[in-house]
């Protein structure tokens, strides 16, 4: 993949990510990498599993990264609420 698809698909799988978990997004940059290190988690969860991703080509990519990036923010959201100030 070149680094405009990785872009691309870190950007559309932050934001929806973000939307889903119930926040405003992190920015520009910030969804942008919760995104790709989203793709990252996500596809270790698929390997784990031993599944693959249902669609094919680039829809294939951002849904394992959406997926992926849905993890992260929950596991970020759960440490934050755990801060005590």
């Amino acid at each position: 993949m070149t680094l405009l698809t990785w872009l691309l698909v870190g950007l559309v799988a932050g934001v929806l990510a973000s939307m889903i978990m119930g926040g405003t997004g992190y920015g520009l940059i910030g969804d942008i990498i919760i995104g790709i290190v989203g793709a990252f988690v996500g596809g270790w969860i698929f390997s784990a599993l031993g599944i693959a991703s249902p669609l094919g080509g680039i829809a294939g990519t951002i849904l394992v990264a959406f997926i992926g990036a849905v993890v992260l923010l929950f596991i970020i959201h759960l440490f934050r609420r755990r801060r005590v100030y």
